[in-house]
């Protein structure tokens, strides 16, 4: 049994409704973890959550609908999460959409601001509301944040604009509050994994998919399960050292 399961240690994942973040909660859930699955699509937060079966230590998993660019909608998101576990050490910000796919200057400023308002102010958000909390939990470990980013947050992408600034974001928040909360007990950090198989790569032409998988030296694509061990080490008594850090799961991609 993992220390964290001992622990009956709590974690929330944002978008954990499928993709990424389903692969990441049912990571957790096997490591011992207790989880609420955050996700705008409350009932299949609910239905991933049932999925990942019973804990033996406390509350079943939660499924919530939440809007991460909507700041009441978060507060509630996290007054139900600490009401059910009472402390909550595990955050995987992993919630976002694509947004455009066009040269930058082609496109439409409500749709590039919709983009920034999840991918960046949401993780904020989620942060703003969260962080707060953990810090309350007693004694010197308080938890764990991960902060999934992009591949493309460090190098750009061409028809991409969009997306790249507010993974770029990430980063740059990331490593400001891993500064900010490096003697308070909280270790921050963010992965900038390659495309993946997932619901959001379905959004784009098979001529944007095949030009995104020539970019990678390894010639194919991360498995959501790889992106979830990951972040399963990063949320483990194993990670005791790193903070502010940045991870690549990006099969070669990533020059620095």
């Amino acid at each position: 049994m993992s220390r964290d399961a001992q622990t009956g240690r709590a974690a929330i994942v944002t978008g954990g409704a499928r993709g990424i973040g389903l692969a990441i909660a049912r990571r957790l859930a096997a490591d011992g973890w207790r989880l609420a699955l955050w996700d705008r699509d409350a009932a299949g937060a609910i239905a991933a959550a049932s999925s990942l079966g019973p804990t033996n230590l406390g509350p079943h998993h939660l499924g919530l609908g939440c809007d991460i660019a909507d700041e009441a909608s978060v507060a509630a998101a996290a007054d139900a999460t600490w009401a059910a576990f009472g402390t909550v050490r595990g955050l995987v910000n992993n919630a976002g959409i694509l947004g455009p796919v066009a040269p930058l200057w082609l496109q439409p400023p409500a749709e590039f601001r919709r983009v920034i308002d999840v991918n960046l102010t949401g993780t904020f958000l989620v942060l703003a509301a969260c962080v707060p909390r953990m810090l309350e939990a007693v004694g010197p470990d308080r938890g764990r944040i991960v902060n999934v980013s992009s591949i493309q947050a460090k190098e750009g992408m061409p028809n991409a604009g969009a997306y790249a600034a507010s993974k770029a974001g990430i980063v740059a928040m990331t490593k400001s509050l891993g500064k900010e909360l490096a003697t308070h007990g909280i270790l921050v950090n963010c992965i900038t994994p390659a495309a993946a198989e997932t619901d959001m790569a379905k959004e784009i032409t098979p001529a944007r998919k095949a030009e995104i998988l020539a970019r990678i030296p390894m010639g194919r694509f991360v498995g959501v399960d790889e992106i979830a061990a990951m972040t399963g080490w990063l949320l483990s008594d194993d990670c005791s050292y790193s903070t502010g850090a940045v991870f690549d799961l990006s099969g070669g991609r990533a020059t620095y």
